[in-house]
């Protein structure tokens, strides 16, 4: 019987508490689809919750051993009523199980992967390109305005510069000294945030995308222009960037990504057409995910992190 190699969270931790197991292939329900992995994406969520942080952790503390990975390329191993055997699908798997070999997802939170798109690329987008599309769908951000990004050069980031650009925003975007190019390279204006603080550098955005949180999401609120709005994402410290920006005027909102078929496949289709770029910072065979880890916590990671499933 083959096995199916999963990379587990077996306790609450550093990146060490993840190990490698061995468990049998799933078996598909009704309405799943069985996929081979081949990419999974690594996101921040990830080393939050294996740190024993946030939502994730509380819906999982009982029943560790848990698999991460909420981001996954691969191909459908057998025929379903929506799928064909061979066919290359991603998608956002809100119960995990990225980090493995083998995984069952249910068949309406897939995309086929068009011709031309790489399992990586579209390994990249299900949480770092649906959270820039609907965090910028809840900011109602309209053509003209004026947009600012924290991290911009960051998985969820680099994603959202280009979309608010595609949208004819004016986009400014805050980043580290060695992303500038970068970031002014998808169209926004970088800040350097070791410079000087933001609002010396940008006010009166009439949007702010918070993807930092904690007291760099707060000190950004002094960019915002009166009546401005903010959608906050990291859902560790949203309730106190609601509280700090209540007596400034300022709407936030905080917002958790969920999986939007149809989103997913404009995205690909945006990739497939050279309209929107991946960055893939590193990829990490299956068993080098600590190390994965270890470098997704420094926060200064550019585009996005994945692992790569043995064959």
């Amino acid at each position: 019987m083959p096995q199916n190699l999963q990379l587990a969270i077996t306790a609450f931790g550093g990146p060490e508490t993840l190990k490698l197991q061995h468990t049998d292939i799933p078996e598909p329900q009704d309405g799943q689809v069985l996929i081979k992995v081949a990419f999974a994406g690594v996101n921040p969520v990830d080393a939050k919750t294996r740190a024993g942080l946030g939502w994730g952790a509380e819906k999982i503390k009982d029943i560790l051993p848990w698999v991460p990975g909420f981001d996954v390329a691969g191909v459908v191993v057998q025929d379903s009523t929506r799928f064909k055997a061979g066919d290359r699908v991603a998608g956002r798997i809100v119960e995990g199980g990225g980090y493995g070999q083998y995984l069952c997802a249910s068949a309406d939170v897939l995309s086929r992967i068009p011709d031309g798109v790489s399992f990586e690329a579209a390994a990249s987008l299900p949480v770092a390109g649906l959270t820039a599309w609907q965090a910028l769908e809840l900011a109602e951000l309209k053509a003209g305005e004026k947009v600012l990004i924290l991290a911009g050069a960051g998985g969820v980031g680099h994603f959202a510069i280009q979309l608010a650009k595609a949208q004819g925003a004016s986009v400014y975007a805050s980043c580290s000294a060695a992303n500038i190019d970068f970031v002014n390279g998808l169209g926004a204006t970088a800040l350097d945030y070791a410079v000087s603080p933001l609002e010396a550098q940008v006010n009166d955005v009439d949007v702010l995308i918070d993807l930092v949180g904690g007291d760099v999401g707060e000190a950004a609120l002094k960019s915002v222009a009166k009546n401005g709005r903010v959608v906050t994402v990291p859902t560790i410290t949203a309730d106190r960037i609601i509280a700090a920006a209540k007596p400034l005027g300022i709407d936030v909102k905080g917002m958790l990504v969920v999986p939007k078929p149809e989103q997913m496949d404009t995205l690909l289709t945006l990739v497939q057409e050279g309209k929107v770029r991946v960055e893939i910072a590193k990829t990490y065979p299956l068993e080098d995910g600590v190390q994965a880890h270890v470098d997704i916590q420094t926060g200064r990671t550019r585009g996005k992190l994945l692992l790569e499933m043995p064959e």
